[in-house]
């Protein structure tokens, strides 16, 4: 039987459809926008804190300590995205070190915002060669993959493990959700893997310990601009490194009895403004760096 509805009904059925779903292409077009231009402005807020997490692991490197404890990376170990620096995974390991040593400890983070592993080769290796560090964590990488050159990764990888004392513990890249980034992940924890290897090195696993945070991890452990870690985010990537830190720790540290317990984060920032400890800072840097 023919439609016998007029011909205004019968586009009517058919249009009303296709508007509703252009309108509803047209409201996601939009509201994505809208989330990127969010995006973009909660960057540019963290972007600020560049300089004041810089300059506080400056202040704090000047902090005298038994245990020299090295680290060279990217905006994650400077602690971006965190409520205060020492809640990276950086300051984070710096107290596991403290309570499974009971020493003091000094933390020179070498560490630059933004660096790729070009970056760290020509500004931080160069640093690096001044200090005989106890403990040292790297993780670097991560900036590479936005702009991924294979070859050039490995190179720098390269250059970087064969500077690095036997006890320095590389992380492997976090896990990056979107299959595009994971295929160029895995080939350069691939690379980190054999060079390490090559050179001895143990490499924690940070990609397993972020990618089994799952989906849920996107709403609980990022910060605003939902590229770098929060708080609880940093507590993951310490969590990566602390079996093979708290083994490596063990076996090169014995046990200190009768000593006074090692002083408090409260206590190492206030030393840091006492124009008193500038003596002692000197004199354990003059001790520590070649």
């Amino acid at each position: 039987m023919a439609d016998e509805r007029p011909i205004a009904a019968r586009l009517a059925a058919v249009l009303t459809p296709l508007a509703l779903l252009t309108a509803g292409v047209l409201a996601l077009r939009a509201a994505w926008r809208s989330f990127r231009a969010q995006i973009a402005s909660n960057s540019a807020i963290l972007n600020e804190t560049l300089p004041v997490h810089s300059a506080w692991w400056r202040d704090h490197a000047k902090v005298p300590g038994e245990v020299l404890y090295v680290a060279l990376g990217d905006s994650a170990a400077q602690g971006i995205g965190a409520s205060r620096p020492d809640h990276s995974y950086v300051g984070v390991l710096a107290r596991d070190i403290r309570a499974t040593t009971a020493r003091s400890v000094r933390v020179v983070n070498l560490s630059v915002s933004g660096a790729t592993v070009e970056l760290a080769v020509r500004d931080q290796l160069p640093k690096l060669a001044k200090f005989r560090p106890d403990v040292m964590t790297v993780a670097i990488g991560a900036n590479d993959i936005a702009k991924w050159d294979e070859a050039g990764f490995e190179r720098g990888i390269r250059e970087i493990f064969a500077t690095l004392p036997p006890h320095a513990l590389v992380a492997n890249l976090p896990f990056f959700y979107f299959p595009w980034h994971e295929r160029k992940v895995l080939v350069a924890n691939r690379i980190i893997r054999e060079v390490a290897e090559e050179h001895g090195l143990t490499v924690v696993p940070l990609h397993h310990e972020t990618r089994y945070q799952s989906v849920r991890r996107m709403f609980t452990h990022f910060a605003m601009d939902w590229f770098h870690p929060n708080d609880h985010g940093y507590g993951v990537w310490a969590d990566a490194f602390r079996p093979s830190l708290i083994a490596s720790l063990v076996a090169r540290f014995p046990a200190q009895t009768d000593l006074p317990p090692a002083p408090s984060v409260d206590a190492v920032t206030e030393a840091v403004t006492d124009p008193g400890t500038n003596a002692a800072t000197d004199a354990v840097t003059a001790a520590r760096t070649t």
